[in-house]
């Protein structure tokens, strides 16, 4: 039973489904690279944290919050099996090893029929779907023992409201973002933030079993450095003057671009950390910043960028421009992220993300 008072007001930001050249399944090696970026820090916290001892119950449950379609979801959930099993045998616990229960959750609008379609034969849990926003209760009281969340606490519940009034301060004309905007913008979409962290980290609050640990990986701001200038400051700053370009050109007017923004924040590790503190359910037991330059495989092209963010945004910009622009919007920006690729290139020595392990107390 869901307990979300708050669905009808939630926006939905599923990334692009099936399997085709643009989808998210073959366009998400930037997340995956991230997410090996911590895979040690994941491990550790399982290792010296979790204390296995004092869960009775029987499957282990684990949730992977915001899984999409894979293949990433599967690669994670199977380390971290792998990690819990490697815990009861630290622990002498062999022949208590248990089954293992893997919830995969996002959106009602996700993919699902790609997700399950892909899902690993040799795997060592049993597979489970849960459609629903994470921004509200998914699961019964005190019934997970592990939660995972890569990179998907940035999507905000929904665009703050005041930047779509003419009357506010922080209405965002001419951007769709909060790089290089008024502070009242950058404030609107810090406090939609908190409110939606609040009503999440309640919400895993009630799920989690006591002793249960919860990760979370997302995109932060660095302390001293704008969201201008961390990767995906700079790539929407990119699809933004895209954007405007194509108004100059004729083929979307103005008012479009003045009423879009992409429900997308970063969050500084101090933010985090006061939000945790003040749910008060959760010891920090780890969270610091992994800065992504030394763990990339490759520099990031300007056609990756916008390989990248078409997966992710393809849909929400569709919804409100219509399809018929689509091509030419990322044709647009692959041009300026060449022209403007020296920014692209310093962002991803200032980027950063964001890693915390709480347990529930």
């Amino acid at each position: 039973m869901s307990n979300n008072r708050e669905a009808t007001t939630q926006q939905s930001f599923p990334m692009k489904g099936g399997d085709g050249p643009h989808s998210y399944v073959n366009n998400s090696h930037l997340q995956r690279e991230a997410t090996d970026a911590c895979r040690t820090m994941i491990e550790e916290a399982i290792a010296q944290k979790l204390d296995v001892k004092c869960f009775s119950s029987n499957p282990f449950r684990l949730a992977d919050l915001g899984c999409s379609v894979g293949p990433n979801t599967f690669i994670s959930m199977q380390h971290i099996v792998e990690a819990v099993e490697r815990k009861y045998l630290e622990q002498g616990l062999k022949s208590q090893i248990p089954e293992f229960q893997v919830f995969f959750n996002d959106h009602v609008a996700n993919d699902f029929n790609t997700l399950f379609a892909s899902l690993p034969t040799e795997r060592r849990y049993f597979a489970c779907g849960v459609p629903g926003s994470f921004h509200g209760r998914l699961f019964p009281e005190s019934s997970i023992h592990f939660m995972f969340s890569s990179h998907a606490i940035h999507w905000l519940s929904k665009v703050p409201e005041e930047l779509l009034d003419k009357n506010s301060p922080a209405w965002n004309r001419g951007r769709i973002h909060y790089t290089n905007a008024p502070d009242e913008v950058s404030h609107a979409y810090a406090a939609q933030f908190d409110h939606d962290m609040e009503i999440f980290l309640s919400a895993r609050a009630k799920e989690l079993v006591v002793g249960g640990i919860i990760v979370l990986t997302t995109a932060a701001l660095p302390d001293g450095i704008p969201a201008s200038r961390i990767p995906s400051g700079v790539m929407f700053d990119l699809l933004g003057a895209s954007l405007m370009d194509m108004t100059k050109a004729g083929l979307i007017n103005e008012a479009q671009v003045d009423s879009f923004n992409l429900p997308v924040y970063a969050p500084s590790q101090e933010q985090m950390t006061d939000l945790v503190k003040r749910n008060g359910c959760f010891t920090i037991e780890r969270m610091e910043l992994v800065y992504r330059a030394s763990k990339l495989v490759a520099p990031i092209t300007g056609k990756e960028c916008g390989m990248h963010l078409r997966a992710g945004m393809e849909g929400m910009i569709a919804k409100h421009f219509g399809s018929g622009i689509i091509d030419e919007l990322f044709d647009t920006f692959s041009k300026k992220s060449v022209e403007f690729s020296h920014q692209l290139e310093s962002s991803t020595r200032e980027g950063a993300q964001l890693f915390a392990a709480l347990r529930r107390k």
